[in-house]
C-alpha cells in the first residue's frame, strides 16, 4: 500500500464516530470526491450498503448527499453484508459499491470502504485520486444533473439466492442442526435464511441488532457464547459471522473453535480430493505454521502475503490461484466471489461435511495448529515502537530460543492504534513467555 495516503488504510477509511475523519462533513466530502473519480462508466449509479451500527444512518445520508452533488445516483440496500454489496455492484454494473462498516470493531467505530465495478477493492491509484479531490472545494453539478437516491428492496433476496447457488445442487443440508451467530450485524436477516432454505435446522443467535450491540460478546471475534450453545443444543456445528459478514469462524460438534486457517485447509483438501483444486493457497504472515505444514503434506503449494485481505487478493491474482485466507476468518474463494465472503465460505465447508459424511471435527484432523499467542499493545504518538532497539533485541532473543520450531511477528494494525505481537511454535510455554516478554518491552518503548 502506498505510504502517500492520508485517509485510506488497509480497509478503506475507518475511525471513531464523531472524530475526524468519521464525521458527517468529511464523509459528505468523501462521497463527492469519490463521485468525481468514479463516474467513469456512464451508469452514474453507486450501491451503498451498511452494517447495523447506529451511526450508519448519519453516514449514509452524508455519503448520499456528496454523491448527489457529484451527479451520481445512490442505490441504498440498507443493512447488507460487505460481500453482498460487492456482488450487487457487479450485477448492477454500478460505478462502485460503498459499504459503511467497521467490520469486527465495536459499535462506536465506523468506516467507509469501496468496491470497484468488478466487485474488488479499489486499486491504490483510485484511492490516491479520491484523496486528491478531497483537497478541492465541493462544486455542485448543475441542478439538472444532480444525483437521486433510491432503495433496492429485493437486495437481501438476490444475495440469498446467489449464496445458495454456490452450494452443490446435488446436496442439501437436511438432517444438520446448525447454530448461526450473526453478531447482531449485517447478516442477521440473511445467513439464517440461506442455511434454512438449504434444509438445515437453524438455531439463530445475534439476530437482534439495536445499533449498539454489534460484535458485543457475539460473532466471529468472541465465540464463547456460540461454543456453549453448540454443546447445549447438541448441534452438528456452529457458524460465527462478524459484523459485516466477511469473516467466518466455526465451532465443531465438540465445542472447539475452527479458525480461518483450518477452514481454508478443509476447503482446499476437499477440492483436491475431487480433483478440482487449481493452484495453491495464499495465507498471510499471521497464518499458523500448522497450515503450512498440513498443506505441504498434501502437496499443495502455499505462500504468505502481508496481513489484510487486499494483499491476499493481490497474491491470488498474481498466481492465478483461487483460495486465500486469514486466520481471523477472511476466506476468499475466487472461483465463486471477488472478495472475502463468510456465508459462501461456510457453505463450502458444509458441502465437504455432507459430501464426505464426516463431522467438522474429523475434517480438521489433517492439520495441527501450533500454539500461537497474539498480544495487542496500544500505542499513541508519533514514535514507532517497532524501531526501538530494545524491542528488536527482545525479538532476536525469542527467535534464537524458538529456532526453526517457531516464529515471531510484530506489526502495526492497519485499522487500530495497536502493535500486534505474534509468537508461535511447538513449545507452548516458551511461546507464551516470549510473547509476554516482547509485549512488555513494546509497552515500555511506547
Amino acid at each position: 500500500m502506498s505510504d502517500n495516503r492520508r485517509y485510506f488504510g488497509t480497509d478503506g477509511v475507518r475511525g471513531k464516530v464523531g472524530e475526524y475523519p468519521i464525521t458527517p462533513d468529511f464523509v459528505l466530502k468523501l462521497g463527492w470526491a469519490a463521485g468525481r473519480v468514479l463516474a467513469k462508466q456512464g451508469t452514474k449509479q453507486v450501491i451503498i450498503g451498511k452494517d447495523t451500527r447506529i451511526s450508519g444512518y448519519m453516514l449514509e445520508s452524508a455519503l448520499e448527499a456528496g454523491l448527489a452533488a457529484a451527479g451520481l445516483k445512490a442505490t441504498l440496500t440498507g443493512p447488507m453484508p460487505t460481500p453482498a454489496v460487492a456482488y450487487l455492484t457487479q450485477t448492477f454494473r454500478a460505478e462502485a459499491g460503498i459499504v459503511i462498516s467497521a467490520s469486527h470493531n465495536p459499535y462506536y467505530d465506523n468506516g467507509i470502504k469501496f468496491f470497484s465495478s468488478e466487485g474488488t477493492k479499489l486499486p491504490d491509484e483510485i484511492e490516491l485520486a479520491i484523496e486528491e479531490e478531497l483537497d478541492k472545494d465541493i462544486e455542485c453539478v448543475p441542478s439538472a444533473e444532480l444525483g437521486k437516491a433510491n432503495r433496492l428492496n429485493d437486495a437481501a433476496g438476490r444475495y440469498i439466492e446467489f449464496c445458495k447457488s454456490t452450494f452443490p445442487s446435488k446436496h442439501n443440508l437436511s438432517g444438520l442442526k446448525l447454530v448461526v451467530d450473526c453478531a447482531n450485524g449485517a447478516t442477521y436477516h440473511i445467513a439464517p435464511n440461506v442455511f434454512k432454505e438449504l434444509g438445515a435446522e437453524i438455531v439463530a443467535m445475534g439476530v437482534e441488532p439495536n445499533g449498539l450491540n454489534i460484535n458485543d460478546k457475539v460473532g466471529a471475534t468472541d465465540v464463547k457464547a456460540l461454543q456453549q450453545k453448540v454443546i447445549d443444543e447438541k448441534a452438528d456445528l456452529g457458524l460465527a459471522f462478524d459484523g459485516d459478514g466477511d469473516r467466518i469462524i466455526m465451532v465443531d460438534e465438540l465445542g472447539n473453535k475452527v479458525d480461518g486457517d483450518q477452514i481454508a485447509y478443509i476447503i482446499a483438501r476437499d477440492l483436491l480430493r475431487k480433483g478440482q483444486l487449481k493452484g495453491g493457497v495464499v495465507g498471510t504472515l499471521m497464518t499458523n505454521l500448522g497450515m503450512e505444514v498440513g498443506l505441504k503434506q498434501l502437496g499443495v503449494p502455499f505462500i504468505r502475503a502481508a496481513v489484510g485481505d487486499r494483499y491476499v487478493l493481490e497474491k491470488l491474482q498474481e498466481k492465478n490461484w483461487k483460495i486465500g485466507a486469514e486466520n481471523s476468518g477472511h476466506i476468499i474463494l475466487l472461483d465463486k466471489v471477488t472478495t472475502g465472503d463468510a456465508i459462501v465460505a461456510a457453505l463450502q465447508v458444509l458441502a465437504a461435511v455432507v459430501d464426505s459424511e464426516m463431522t467438522l471435527n474429523e475434517l480438521t484432523k489433517g492439520m495441527t495448529l501450533y500454539p500461537q499467542v497474539l498480544e495487542n499493545v496500544s500505542f499513541s504518538g508519533e514514535t514507532n515502537p517497532l524501531d526501538s532497539e530494545q524491542v528488536q533485541l527482545s525479538v532476536r532473543k525469542a527467535e534464537d530460543q524458538l529456532g526453526d520450531k517457531g516464529r515471531v511477528l510484530l506489526r502495526k494494525s492497519g485499522t487500530e492504534p495497536l502493535i500486534r505481537v505474534m509468537v508461535e511454535g511447538e513449545d507452548e510455554a516458551l511461546v507464551k513467555k516470549s510473547a509476554s516478554d516482547i509485549a512488555q518491552t513494546v509497552k515500555l518503548s511506547c
